[in-house]
């Protein structure tokens, strides 16, 4: 696509783009939404540098792709509650989300993408990696996508922050993150295991690390040869790319079509970001029956 109002630089050649020229800060024209919609369907991940946020900004600028996404026992922003403090002090020892992840995938209606923006950041480390369910999809055989074809999984977030959470979320080794136990953890979602994006039609591998428990039907022994195949499949490093942070830098993803994993090599060191959810209001999710963990 040729872009008029924006400049959109690829930064890995299957996911990833920065976008240059917008102050997110402001308000954004019709014409220059419709651009960074566009480089976010096309590039999954966009990266926006030297942003000057307040919470305020940051919300009205989600606000134009979506509502934003209400999560009972992640910490908040005081003031906020749309708002997810995402906080690793120097003496903690573990960050949040350092494993293979797509955010909310437990909900019966996930999320569009998450807003995340850099308040502090280390001297070095603290990088995330994306990787694109489109290319992992693309990737396997015939069979394998005809297999996947029929099959849905179950997720939960239970593991992680139900009430008996044995995840590292709920342990000491990051006393910066205040977690609340919550019922809303312990909601179980049904999701085909191959979804197709509503925007651009495009089919994607639709399971995680964190949050797939099993397939639908099957054991949690049963289906763990085959989703640890496809963890470790869509984790190739042809599939993905890298996000540097720096202050003030805002990347915007696709849940629907992506998974990340924020590396936790920054020991010592503090890193702040504030994240936003956002929902995809117009998806009609399909109406699969919930089924116990």
């Amino acid at each position: 696509m040729t872009y008029q109002h924006i400049t959109v630089k690829p930064l890995a050649g299957a996911i990833g783009a920065e976008i240059l020229g917008p102050d997110l800060a402001q308000p954004l024209a019709p014409a220059v939404l419709d651009e960074i919609h566009q480089a976010h369907l096309d590039h999954q991940v966009v990266v926006f540098r030297d942003q000057d946020l307040t919470p305020e900004n940051h919300k009205a600028f989600s606000r134009n792709f979506g509502t934003s996404h209400i999560n009972d026992f992640f910490p908040t922003v005081e003031g906020h509650p749309d708002i997810q403090l995402v906080a690793k002090n120097p003496e903690d020892t573990r960050n949040v989300g350092d494993v293979w992840h797509t955010d909310v995938s437990y909900v019966a209606k996930p999320p569009l993408g998450s807003m995340l923006y850099a308040l502090e950041v280390p001297e070095s480390g603290g990088d995330t990696m994306f990787a694109s369910m489109y290319a992992s999809y693309d990737a396997l055989s015939d069979g394998m996508k005809a297999l996947l074809g029929g099959l849905n999984a179950v997720h939960s977030a239970a593991v992680s922050f139900g009430t008996n959470a044995t995840g590292p979320e709920m342990k000491a080794e990051n006393k910066s993150m205040k977690f609340k136990y919550s019922e809303d953890a312990e909601q179980v979602a049904v999701h085909p295991v191959i979804r197709t994006h509503r925007e651009t039609g495009r089919k994607g591998l639709y399971v995680n690390r964190s949050f797939t428990k099993h397939f639908e039907g099957m054991t949690a022994e049963e289906s763990a040869p085959l989703l640890n195949y496809l963890y470790d499949h869509m984790a190739r490093p042809e599939f993905t790319c890298r996000v540097r942070w720096q202050k003030g830098t805002l990347t915007f993803w696709d849940n629907r079509c992506t998974h990340h994993n924020a590396l936790n090599d920054y020991q010592g060191q503090r890193r702040l970001m504030h994240r936003v959810t956002v929902l995809d209001d117009k998806e009609a999710w399909p109406a699969l029956t919930e089924t116990a963990a």
